[in-house]
């Protein structure tokens, strides 16, 4: 079996009740759905790009979202009423993407705590989406992008982000 860069006993397997893949270890029997402690996410990414059930046609993407007072809905779980401004917003989010790209912090770690998007709590991951599925400018972008390949800033409607394939 290829290297999935989980600790000794790990292994991925597949819900289909939940169509995810998630962890589990056949010595103490625990599953769970977030990887456990000591893996290698690089490896971990890797095998999951190889592995993974994709839906013909379609991609999986996590993004980081900052919304503006201009967005189409200016509200998040983090902040009941967005006042920032575009240029704030655009500022912001390429001082997330300045630290991803240095390596300091991965787009999901970072997601979690910044994105103004509810899929923060998976890590930005939108799961598997297909053509006309999103909005044009972030689709447009998203097929673009190899796997594992962050965006730079787009803009939409919903406000500003960073892409990851």
């Amino acid at each position: 079996m290829a290297d999935a860069g989980l600790p000794t006993g790990w292994e991925v397997r597949h819900s289909n009740s939940k169509n995810l893949p998630y962890f589990f270890n056949a010595a103490s029997k625990e599953s769970r759905w977030e990887p456990p402690e000591g893996t290698d996410v690089d490896k971990l990414k890797a095998y999951m790009a190889q592995h993974t059930r994709k839906p013909e046609g379609k991609i999986r993407a996590a993004h980081l979202l900052v919304k503006h007072k201009d967005s189409r809905r200016p509200s998040s779980w983090k902040e009941q009423d967005i006042t920032r401004t575009k240029d704030e917003a655009t500022e912001i989010l390429k001082g997330h993407e300045q630290r991803i790209r240095s390596g300091e912090v991965s787009l999901g770690d970072l997601a979690q705590s910044e994105s103004d998007c509810s899929s923060a709590r998976k890590n930005g991951d939108l799961g598997f989406f297909g053509r006309s599925e999103m909005q044009k400018e972030f689709e447009e972008v998203a097929f673009d992008l190899e796997p594992g390949q962050v965006s730079g800033v787009v803009d939409t409607a919903s406000g500003v982000h960073l892409i990851q394939r």
